[in-house]
């Protein structure tokens, strides 16, 4: 990865935590994390 790639990576990730507190108030990112979560738990039995 270049650094220029990693760089819009960061802008892009940033860019859509402060959309998510502005509009959903992290009420998105709490779901996303909640499904990583179950991902993570089922995957985690497969082991």
């Amino acid at each position: 990865m270049t650094n220029t790639i990693a760089i819009w990576l960061f802008l892009f990730i940033v860019a859509a935590f402060a959309i998510d507190y502005a509009v959903f108030g992290w009420d998105g990112l709490y779901a996303i994390m909640r499904v990583l979560i179950d991902l993570i738990r089922w995957l985690a039995f497969w082991r």
